[in-house]
């Protein structure tokens, strides 16, 4: 079945039986969400799909799996409440102010600057980066007045 005759089945059966469409289906295929549904208690694991951006407005109490996606920017405002998953996507900058209350893994990404306003409440990972250039010290200074929390891990050695 393609992509037209889900979103007209799941049409049919949100008109005629009340029933929601599917979370998933709403993001990976730009349909709108729901305040509520932009507001994501637990972990969201998108990984390997392809998405390429996310909305604006959301928050994810868990983790976020963003590893090996196409994605290439975060919205601004974004929050993960634990860690957030970045390795290997073809984003290239994060959002100023963006705050993940664990760890947020940057490896085998092409981001070249943090943005001001950080928040990391646990350990960067920058090994395969353009950060290792930085010092810690600068790093830090990079996201004032945000922070990162815990340390910043270059390499796996």
């Amino acid at each position: 079945m393609n992509k037209e005759n889900l979103n007209l089945l799941f049409d049919f059966i949100q008109n005629n039986e009340g029933k929601q469409i599917p979370f998933m289906w709403k993001l990976l295929n730009n349909i709108s969400l729901t305040k509520e549904e932009l507001n994501i208690k637990g972990d969201l694991d998108l990984s390997f799909s392809k998405i390429k951006s996310l909305p604006k407005g959301l928050k994810v109490g868990g983790a976020l799996f963003l590893t090996s996606t196409n994605i290439t920017s975060l919205p601004e405002g974004l929050e993960v409440g634990s860690s957030l998953y970045l390795e290997d996507t073809k984003i290239t900058s994060l959002p100023k102010g963006l705050k993940v209350g664990g760890n947020m893994d940057l490896e085998w990404t092409n981001i070249t600057h943090l943005p001001e306003g950080l928040e990391v409440g646990g350990t960067l990972f920058i090994s395969n980066t353009p950060l290792k250039k930085y010092t810690d010290d600068e790093l830090r200074e990079m996201v004032k007045p945000g922070f990162i929390k815990r340390k910043i891990h270059r390499s796996w050695l």
